[in-house]
């Protein structure tokens, strides 16, 4: 039974990751200040976690979290293109100081590993696709920047320290308890509980800007595997995390007309600056080194979200 700590707990990735651990029978430790994360995502499993509201940027709160851990899940960040547009500083502060205080503690704890939220947007808008992890980045927003430079941390930390780091470059990760109401959140969770209510979606530019749609599933996996792929393959190291298809977001609209009431058209706004035009991933390295397969397709996560937000 192994001690994970969770940064970012109470996002609907780092709760899916502790829901995930608790059914392997691992013990979780949590932190999160719910700045963009939701405490009902970890309402339900509080009584199982070990669970402190600290901010990452509290180096002494980072170093009593540490204490003990075998492997640390870093998720915490303020994972908003628009908003690091409009605050640079406050993006930078929470995405990379915020990363070097969660390095410097697990380092200093003797963590075995650490596991990074990375970011596809570190790719930038280059035509090449898909994107591979040898591809040199090219980031447009300050959050890719501030994304890409915890990655050149985690290495550095790696090479300098000994501390075994894994950087995962998520390609826009959706499912269950995404915040729909939240400037942070992903499209498809606006997208689907407006159109459960047969309101008119916004799709900002012309539609055809691609994604590579990632379920939840897929992301929890690849970082438990990330947790025990040995060193040789996987410390250090970069890797994406997708599943190697891609959808326009005129597409994914279509798909979930299928799937709700609304019957209507979407209405149409002005690009948002900083937004790639398109995304697809090339996630071989992640199969040989991790064994990583994504295992939910994108209709299948499509359908699994729909019904979660239809429930809830």
């Amino acid at each position: 039974m192994a001690l994970y700590l969770i940064t970012g707990i109470g996002g609907f990735i780092g709760s899916s990751l502790a829901r995930a651990l608790l059914a392997k029978g691992d013990q979780v430790r949590g932190v999160d200040n719910f700045s963009t994360g939701n405490r009902q995502n970890i309402a339900e499993i509080l009584d199982r976690i070990d669970f402190r509201e600290a901010d990452i940027l509290d180096l002494e709160a980072m170093h009593k979290a540490c204490a003990g851990v075998d492997f640390v899940l870093h998720q915490a960040a303020i994972p908003s293109v628009p908003k690091s547009v409009l605050d640079p500083l406050g993006s930078n502060r929470a995405n990379v100081d915020g990363t070097v205080n969660v390095l410097v503690a697990a380092r200093d704890a003797r963590v075995k590993r650490v596991v990074y939220a990375a970011s596809s947007s570190a790719y930038g808008d280059t035509p090449t696709l898909p994107k591979h992890e040898a591809m040199k980045p090219d980031p447009i927003s300050p959050y890719a920047v501030a994304k890409l430079a915890s990655e050149h941390y985690l290495i550095s930390f790696y090479r300098c320290y000994g501390l075994e780091t894994v950087a995962l470059r998520y390609f826009n990760i959706f499912g269950p308890r995404q915040d729909p109401s939240s400037p942070y959140s992903g499209v498809l969770a606006k997208f689907i509980t407006l159109m459960l209510r047969a309101q008119q979606p916004t799709i900002f530019g012309d539609g055809e800007q691609s994604r590579d749609f990632t379920y939840i599933d897929n992301a929890v996996e690849a970082n438990l595997q990330a947790c025990t792929a040995p060193a040789t393959r996987a410390a250090g190291q970069v890797f994406n995390v997708a599943t190697g298809t891609r959808f326009t977001l005129n597409e994914t609209f279509k798909l979930l007309q299928g799937m709700t009431p609304y019957t209507g058209q979407p209405k149409y706004g002005p690009e948002r600056g900083g937004d790639i035009k398109h995304s697809l991933a090339d996630i071989s390295k992640a199969e040989a080194a991790l064994g990583y397969k994504p295992k939910v397709d994108f209709e299948e996560g499509l359908r699994r979200t729909v019904e979660w937000y239809r429930r809830s």
